[in-house]
């Protein structure tokens, strides 16, 4: 085959050049033809979005073939997923999203056939072969980005409690020997605690469960508002719900427990808790009081019962 090095140079070079024209054209052939959703609200550097970089890249493609551009974690294949998620963002529907590279193929066919009278026939081959197999698994890539995500979201869900959003029962369980392992193999401390609403009937029979469900919410955010990024909570059923304080012990769990309190009366004040509502609470931390998760389960669940009986006995 004859050399196209040189000619395909130059030809990516003025792809290069011209990549925010090109982009522009992407943008209004796509709205044309009602293929992608309207972003005029965003001005036509909205629009037109990273597609410029993308051109860039392509052209750097069609010079000088490089797989490792195309693998995942390359930089094609990573710009493809963060246009994916930009775009979606944007409202764009995956079908969207795809239809717009394909247009991008077409804008840039055209912008090489326009060239084609000064490069031979195995040149004109040569570029089309290169910029087809790099929008092919540049579309490609995009459709794995979205289906990973897609299934990534899914599993989220499964472990997510409907209501609340936080952790279901199964999930925080599976987090919580997850967290155990990682606290013996770094010799780390860890901190349960088990949180119960207390006379959580007489909301739902005085306010009824519209007005439980609110609370059950709320007490869910106050929960995830008391946390590090890294702690884990949880809604184990009911009004009971349980709190995973990484790298943590009983002093911190009191520290947490303190804050928690001091939000709840706030709440409270406020009404957006009902008048006179509360929490009981109890801990386990690992070494210090057991060190199997099923030790520490048991323990702050019985530590909660007895801060439970303390407050109906006194």
């Amino acid at each position: 085959m004859p050399d196209v090095s040189e000619p395909l140079t130059a030809l990516a070079e003025e792809i290069r050049v011209a990549a925010w024209e090109l982009a522009v054209e992407v943008v209004d052939e796509g709205l044309r033809e009602d293929a992608v959703p309207s972003l005029q609200r965003l001005g036509q550097v909205g629009q037109v979005g990273d597609m410029p970089t993308f051109i860039v890249e392509l052209s750097k493609e069609l010079a000088e073939p490089q797989p490792g551009r195309m693998r995942r974690g390359g930089p094609l294949a990573g710009l493809v997923r963060d246009h994916a998620r930009e775009r979606e963002a944007l409202g764009f529907a995956p079908r969207e999203i795809v239809t717009e590279l394909l247009v991008l193929r077409r804008v840039l066919w055209r912008f090489v056939s326009s060239r084609a009278p000064g490069l031979t026939g195995s040149e004109v081959l040569e570029a089309e072969r290169r910029l087809n197999d790099s929008l092919d698994q540049l579309v490609a890539e995009c459709v794995v980005a979205y289906f990973d995500r897609a299934t990534a979201e899914l599993a989220d869900q499964a472990r997510r409690d409907p209501l609340t959003e936080l952790l279901n029962h199964a999930a925080f369980g599976v987090g919580v020997e997850e967290e155990l392992g990682r606290a013996r193999r770094y010799e780390r401390g860890l901190t349960l605690v088990y949180v119960d609403v207390d006379a959580f009937k007489s909301i739902n029979d005085e306010l009824g469960h519209p007005e439980g469900d609110r609370v059950l919410r709320r007490v869910a955010a106050l929960l995830t508002e008391s946390l590090r990024g890294s702690d884990l909570a949880g809604r184990l059923g009911g009004d009971e719900f349980a709190v995973c304080l990484i790298e943590s012990d009983l002093e911190t769990g009191g520290r947490f427990l303190a804050r928690l309190h001091d939000l709840v009366d706030e709440e409270a004040a406020s009404g957006r808790l009902p008048e006179g509502f509360a929490l009981s609470a109890g801990l386990a931390s690992y070494p210090h009081d057991a060190v199997s998760s099923d030790a520490l389960f048991r323990l702050a669940d019985e530590r909660l019962y007895e801060a439970k009986r303390a407050k109906t006995s006194g």
